[in-house]
């Protein structure tokens, strides 16, 4: 009876890249198994609704603001509405606006990067595959 040496012919080798289908799935993976610190989409959520709130009591502010000096024909009773309704209420308006948009374009942004990432996976992948075609001998 012969032995016969495994000299490793028939493994493959380790300098040729994996085929472009394992490489997704290795990136669907790692993404996966990613930790991001920076928050969760629960504070994303109650911020949102935040800005929407903000939003909505600063326009109720102004609008009472204007129905306030309406009721009155003393400017100094005017001006005391419209700096406490008005003004405020543009103000809250405002910081209630910059919060929605934080964190809106935030989502949004990530979603963008992460499919960024992934289109340029995929076409570095076609790319590899393509040399790889030309500079073999052709097969017929």
């Amino acid at each position: 009876m012969t032995q016969t040496q495994n000299t490793g012919a028939d493994q493959p080798d380790s300098d040729t890249p994996p085929p472009a289908n394992s490489r997704t799935e290795e990136f669907e993976r790692e993404i996966g198994e990613l930790r991001v610190t920076g928050g969760s989409a629960a504070v994303e959520s109650r911020m949102l609704v935040i800005g929407i709130i903000g939003i909505a009591v600063g326009l109720g502010a102004i609008a009472l603001g204007y129905w306030g000096a309406s009721g009155t024909a003393v400017l100094n009773e005017q001006i005391s509405y419209l700096i406490s309704g008005g003004l405020l209420g543009i103000g809250i308006t405002a910081v209630g606006a910059a919060i929605y948009l934080r964190y809106a374009t935030g989502r949004f942004f990530r979603y963008w990067l992460v499919r960024l990432v992934y289109e340029q996976r995929a076409q570095t992948d076609r790319i590899i595959e393509a040399l790889e075609r030309d500079g073999r001998p052709p097969t017929a």
